[in-house]
């Protein structure tokens, strides 16, 4: 495996974000009850909601986990209590920080599976990070034809099984990391060019400059963070 293994760093008590610093923050979604509580103290009156609406408790335990630690995260940076941290929604409900908070330059990205989330955070560039958990998919090669470039299906099928799933995900994450910092949905996704080797980290194939880092953040888990330019220096935390 070819992404890092990053030291996965206790929260400093005076916490600062330079200017050429990545924050990848690990979270675990699975919270006590006790600790669910005084998250749920934090959330707005449409966080609640949509919590609600979800069908298994699992689920909403864990929504409300994710968006709690979000709000305590960013509330660190900005100085404020977590409750006081408000969110603006972009199409596909992607949130960002109210217009309130522009000069903060702050921007951040979160994603989950299973019971762990991650939240990428930096100042003033655009930024993506997904996580996937690696699982076996009958119908992993059908999704690779449908999403991924000739080239990169191509790689693929000349793995082993055992590696296929792994870099499936890579790229999956490699791909939807960017299209969260873009703002462009699942439907580029085919568009998108990787090129990475099970010994090779990934490298976007774009126009423009991009960096893109690789982590794994537990066993069985990969994940990627894009972001706008070069020369970015990456501090993982562990909430």
């Amino acid at each position: 495996m070819t992404a890092t293994h990053h030291l996965w760093l206790p929260t400093p008590t005076d916490l600062t974000l330079l200017p050429d610093e990545i924050h990848v923050w690990r979270i675990e979604l699975d919270q006590t009850e006790a600790q669910l509580q005084h998250l749920t103290t934090t959330l707005s009156s449409d966080e609640m909601a949509r919590a609600e609406r979800f069908y298994f408790p699992k689920h909403r335990q864990y929504f409300i986990a994710g968006r709690g630690i979000l709000r305590t995260i960013l509330g660190r940076y900005l100085d404020i209590k977590p409750s006081e941290v408000q969110f603006n929604y972009q199409h596909r409900g992607k949130p960002i920080l109210a217009a309130t908070f522009a000069d903060s330059g702050l921007a951040f990205n979160l994603s989950h599976s299973q019971g762990l989330g991650l939240c990428a955070v930096n100042c003033t560039r655009q930024i993506g990070v997904d996580l996937e958990y690696i699982r076996p998919m009958s119908d992993l090669e059908a999704l690779a034809k449908r999403f991924f470039l000739p080239r990169e299906y191509e790689m693929l099928r000349s793995l082993s099984l055992n590696q296929q799933q792994e870099v499936f995900f890579r790229y999956w994450t490699c791909k939807e990391a960017y299209l969260k910092a873009t703002g462009d949905g699942l439907s580029q996704l085919e568009q998108i060019e990787v090129l990475l080797t099970p010994t090779e980290p990934a490298k976007l194939q774009i126009t423009e400059d991009w960096s893109l880092f690789e982590l794994v953040p537990a066993n069985n888990y990969v994940a990627a963070v894009a972001v706008e330019n070069f020369g970015w220096n990456l501090k993982c935390w562990q909430y």
